[in-house]
């Protein structure tokens, strides 16, 4: 048995691959594909795992809204590598193309663990989602958040870097279980340690199995599916279908003026708890489970810069045609873009299908945390 095999055992139903032979990496501002051996430093400590996993980070206090209450947000990314190393988050230049955008709030604040913005967060709404019979899409839905005052994720420093500081409470208490002041993937906060733990979510990258976690959507609906804070403004990160553009770029560079990466999301693959194909968001929300989204790229893949948390999802739908057990778990991007046009379609923001591979027309806000890599 692996090192890796004995701190997160096999959970396949749950993992695009079998484990048995990789290795478990946190993503850090230092290369992880350049340096497999070492693990870059970072402020995300995963927790023991379970079929649920979670991680714990560090629980920063600002200053949010007009009369300038408290808020309990965390920081994931930094479009700054000096201050992405200090603080122990990703690395993520790309997020430098939002800043000047409408998708960031500015902070007054020079201090990134303390910030001072417009926008914040009712956590008070229930959530609703109700399935469907085949789960996706849902009967109905409302998200459990809503951001207010412009609010987004993206913060803009007055020296111009942006980080990704997604606000997980509203400063009334520190009792993560009252979830009408705390976000729903909020398993607990220590308010000694000022630490908070939050939902993992896995996916898929490359044929390995990623976690990653998930605090905004752009669009109503996917805020009710992912259990996230609603936050229209993010919508406004540059720009649709730029990331499917820079999969291949060499060297340090990324696609001029692209703020987002590509994801992509099966709408009605197979269900089904414990079945090792089971994927997509009807399962999501059938099975309560992780979709296992693919992701275009991950935190300095090779010296590349790909990478952001603003997902720009790619809804792709099984044809009719394929058979429920034809439709297997997809682990790869590229295979699975390939699929547009032949067994499957992309979803538009019309809400048609077409045969072109396109972005369906809202982000996520789903940062990197760690990968299972092959060994």
């Amino acid at each position: 048995m692996t090192s890796a095999q004995a701190a997160f055992p096999n959970q396949l139903p749950f993992m695009c691959f079998n484990t048995a032979h990789t290795f478990h990496q946190t993503f850090g501002p230092n290369s992880f594909f350049t340096a497999e051996n070492v693990q870059g430093p970072t402020s995300f400590q995963e927790n023991p795992p379970t079929s649920k996993p979670t991680v714990t980070f560090p629980l920063r206090q600002g200053t949010a809204g007009s009369h300038g209450h408290t808020v309990y947000d965390v920081v994931t990314d930094a479009s700054d590598q000096t201050l992405a190393q200090s603080l122990g988050v990703n690395f993520t230049p790309k997020l430098a193309n939002a800043g000047g955008t409408a998708a960031v709030q500015h902070s007054s604040s020079t201090d990134p663990t303390a910030i001072i913005v417009p926008g914040d967060v009712d956590f008070s709404p229930i959530r609703v989602l109700v399935p469907s019979a085949t789960g996706f899409p849902p009967t109905s839905a409302a998200p459990g958040a809503v951001g207010n005052n412009g609010y987004s994720p993206l913060v803009q420093l007055p020296s111009g870097v942006v980080i990704n500081a997604p606000q997980v409470g509203d400063g009334a208490n520190t009792n993560g279980a009252d979830k009408s002041h705390w976000a729903d993937k909020v398993e607990s906060v220590d308010a000694a340690s000022r630490t908070v733990r939050y939902a993992i979510t896995n996916g898929c990258y490359e044929d390995q199995s990623v976690h990653y976690v998930s605090f905004d959507a752009s669009a109503a609906g996917p805020a009710a599916i992912e259990d996230v804070t609603f936050a229209p403004v993010i919508g406004n990160v540059p720009f649709p279908d730029c990331g499917t553009n820079d999969i291949n770029v060499n060297g340090p560079f990324i696609n001029p003026g692209c703020g987002r990466e590509s994801l992509i999301a099966f709408t009605n693959g197979q269900t089904g708890r414990d079945n090792v194909q089971r994927q997509g968001l009807n399962a999501a929300i059938l099975d309560q489970e992780s979709p296992l989204n693919i992701l275009e790229d991950v935190p300095n893949n090779g010296g590349q810069f790909n990478y952001s948390p603003m997902w720009d999802i790619h809804l792709v739908q099984w044809n009719d045609s394929v058979p429920l057990a034809s439709r297997l778990r997809q682990t790869g991007f590229a295979r699975a873009k390939a699929l547009v046009g032949t067994q499957a379609q992309s979803i538009t923001p019309a809400g048609t299908l077409s045969n072109t591979f396109q972005a369906t027309g809202f982000i996520v806000n789903c940062p990197l945390v760690s990968i299972f890599a092959n060994n």
